[in-house]
């Protein structure tokens, strides 16, 4: 993790986080997607931006793999470069949510101590949603043709073949999407974040 110096001092905006949620209306909140790779996590978060954008709210969807082609660009996915990839991003996610957008994050994020790391940075504006899928029913979608090739040994360190993948023990929502269809976990989201004050 990067050390910040002594001489590094926070500007203050004359326009806040209130302001701009009140000009929005709505609460910025950053909505983690969590779980393998072909669970379904960027297919929600953009048909749950969709529906969002229909009731007039302002979102943007932070993926893993466009990340990864500017901001993370340099990082590989050993076990260190998979934790400051989650805590670059935990950083720009906190930036996004001051500015009163409502964030959807995509990333298999392994590990419950990295995605504790982002829930502790954001505090009350983190939803943590676990899709949740079968590592068969992944490898069946395989949309990238990522565990073909993991299978085959072109790719290590790939989650659910040769690295963990923890489930997260507490999320705010659990999305079965081997089970459940596309408009019932869109519904079950908006749900809950109609329930959650003043975020939509």
């Amino acid at each position: 993790m990067a050390v910040t110096s002594d001489n590094v001092v926070w500007h203050s905006s004359s326009i806040n986080r209130e302001d701009r949620e009140e000009l929005l209306g709505q609460r910025g909140t950053l909505i983690w997607f969590t779980g393998l790779s072909g669970s379904g996590k960027s297919t929600i978060a953009n048909a749950l931006q969709e529906r969002l954008y229909k009731k007039g709210k302002l979102t943007y969807v932070l993926d893993g793999d466009n990340i990864r082609h500017g901001l993370n660009g340099d990082l590989g996915f050993s076990l260190e470069d998979r934790k400051e990839n989650i805590r670059r991003i935990g950083e720009v996610g906190k930036l996004f949510v001051d500015s009163g957008i409502i964030t959807l994050g995509t990333f298999v994020s392994p590990l419950r101590e990295d995605r504790l790391q982002v829930r502790n940075l954001l505090k009350q504006d983190f939803i943590e949603v676990y899709i949740k899928c079968s590592l068969e029913t992944c490898e069946q979608r395989d949309p990238k043709n990522l565990y073909k090739k993991a299978r085959n040994g072109e790719i290590k360190d790939f989650t659910g073949i040769d690295s963990p993948y923890e489930e997260p023990e507490n999320p705010e929502i659990i999305l079965e999407t081997d089970v459940e269809d596309i408009d019932t976990c869109i519904d079950k989201i908006i749900e809950y974040l109609e329930l959650k004050e003043n975020t939509i």
